[in-house]
């Protein structure tokens, strides 16, 4: 078992955060792709403790079903009508001792013989969103190096009001004060309290049972456990970090947003030391959950949300937002808004482009300005250039789309689908009233409303309705890349004739 895998965490979520001023809980507002919340269980499994346990209260509902969202495998625990992080603590400790009763003896290396939940409970806030797994290790490292009681992780900053003050004697760690309840010596003390917090659980579990509500707010107060400890002559110490943001909580929409730009900032740092071209920080968000590959370079304006993976040496923006999009290898996408798509190897979008979920642009193709695609496959090498819409089509390899071309797909009750082959070149003002297929080679002529079935290598123009003349390509474009596709889609090199298909009566695009 690793020395920093602690036997429980407790994330303490059952705030009301009445600061933030919102219908939204605290803990679910969201910087960096992650709510508050989400990103402390994120640090707090990453030290794979055997328990991990939630305090709920405010919006109760809505907090539970979240955490569970971010993992399925927490605690849920419910906090009284009992004020106090200690309560809070106490009600999780009590489920925690439950959860152990349930296992079957042996389960755990931790138990002892009154069958509830021993060793290190890690204790923090759920509104620290900088904190990582990192710094959580080390504070139960040194917890359990040291066999403390209590360790208590603190930092000093030049203004700490509004946080509890930590206090010692001799150096030693005697206790931590609430702002409220400070004298004004205490008040001046620079080394504040985190919220963050190492026990041994039998400790904890002692001390939480002689706490009670006498102070200034008439809550139980967690930081009394400190104190306790101490006069019990148990090792209490304070493990200081010097990177406050680190340890910076949110209580207000203020610090929402100064701790997003520093989360961001800290995250496009990263980025470029792994070779990732950003040039306007400023100017760029990038969320936790995305993946970039080296030499992808960020123009100015872009944002990067979720799931979104972007392969190497692919150049995204200016003034793109994606979310949940994997771009590939080498592409470049533009002045686009774009979610739930994939964008090929050395595929272009943009600019001002619409590429919505479903929307898989193969290798070498082409997207271009002022279009919007939605669940649309689009074959190596094909280009919907400019000013259409597309939906719900599959569309073959090296077809030209030209421009103004829509899919009607949606008769006011469903969705259907257009087929368009390889190497088909439609005209301007095409629309393609589904379900239709254009077959492998096939022209449109411009203005065309394609109702019904195109062969392939044949020609479609508008005339009083649509007017079809197969084998048009073979005889017109004899030596082109449509002429061999029709060709094979036919199952012959020889020309198609039928019915209104003379040379006198083709007509030219």
């Amino acid at each position: 078992m690793s020395q920093t895998r602690p036997a429980a965490v407790v994330v303490l979520a059952a705030g009301a955060g009445t600061r933030m001023k919102s219908r939204t809980p605290k803990v679910l507002h969201r910087i960096g792709g992650r709510s508050l919340l989400g990103h402390v269980l994120t640090a707090a499994r990453g030290l794979e403790p055997e328990r991990l346990a939630v305090v709920v209260r405010h919006e109760r509902d809505l907090v539970a079903a979240h955490a569970l969202e971010v993992d399925d495998a927490v605690v849920l625990v419910d906090q009284d009508e009992v004020p106090g992080t200690g309560r809070a603590v106490q009600c999780a400790l009590t489920a925690l001792d439950l959860a152990a009763q349930a296992e079957p003896n042996g389960n755990s290396g931790r138990r002892h013989a009154a069958d509830v939940l021993a060793g290190s409970v890690l204790v923090t806030a759920g509104d620290t969103p900088l904190l990582d797994a990192g710094t959580l290790g080390e504070l139960v490292h040194a917890h359990e190096a040291d066999g403390n009681a209590v360790t208590i992780l603190t930092t000093t900053v030049e203004k700490p009001q509004g946080y509890g003050r930590i206090l010692r004697e001799g150096g030693a760690v005697v206790g931590v004060v609430e702002e409220r309840d400070a004298t004004d010596e205490q008040r001046a003390i620079r080394e504040i309290n985190t919220s963050t917090y190492v026990f041994d659980a039998a400790v904890l579990r002692d001390a939480l049972g002689q706490i009670g509500q006498d102070n200034d707010q008439g809550e139980v107060y967690l930081t009394d456990v400190v104190a306790l400890a101490h006069e019990a002559g148990l090792p209490v110490r304070a493990v200081s970090v010097e990177d406050s943001w680190l340890v910076e909580g949110v209580n207000d929409r203020v610090q929402l947003s100064v701790l997003g730009a520093e989360l961001n900032r800290r995250v496009l740092e990263d980025w470029m030391r792994e070779g990732v071209t950003v040039v306007d920080p400023a100017t760029t968000w990038v969320d936790v959950t995305v993946e970039l590959a080296p030499d992808v370079t960020l123009l100015p304006g872009t944002q990067l949300h979720g799931r979104t993976v972007v392969g190497e040496g692919a150049t995204v923006g200016p003034d793109t937002t994606l979310t949940d999009v994997r771009v590939g290898p080498g592409a470049t996408v533009i002045r686009t808004h774009g979610s739930g798509a994939e964008i090929g190897e050395d595929a272009a979008v943009g600019p001002f482009t619409y590429v919505r979920p479903g929307t898989r642009l193969g290798p070498e193709g082409k997207i271009g300005a002022f279009y919007e695609t939605k669940n649309v496959q689009v074959g190596r090498g094909s280009k919907l250039s400019h000013l259409g819409y597309a939906g719900d089509a599959v569309i073959g390899e090296h077809t030209n789309i030209g421009c103004g071309n829509i899919t009607a797909n949606y008769d006011g009750e469903h969705k259907h689908p257009t087929v368009i082959g390889s190497h088909v070149r439609t005209s301007s003002a095409t629309v393609f009233v589904a379900p239709v297929e254009i077959g492998d080679g096939a022209y449109t002529g411009a203005g065309a409303i394609i109702r019904e079935d195109v062969p392939p290598g044949a020609l479609s123009v508008p005339d009083h309705g649509q007017r079809t003349m197969p084998g048009w390509v073979s005889r017109r474009r004899p030596e082109s890349a449509s002429a061999e596709a029709a060709a094979q889609a036919l199952d012959t090199s020889q020309p198609t004739d039928g019915p209104g298909t003379t040379d006198e009566e083709d007509t030219q695009r």
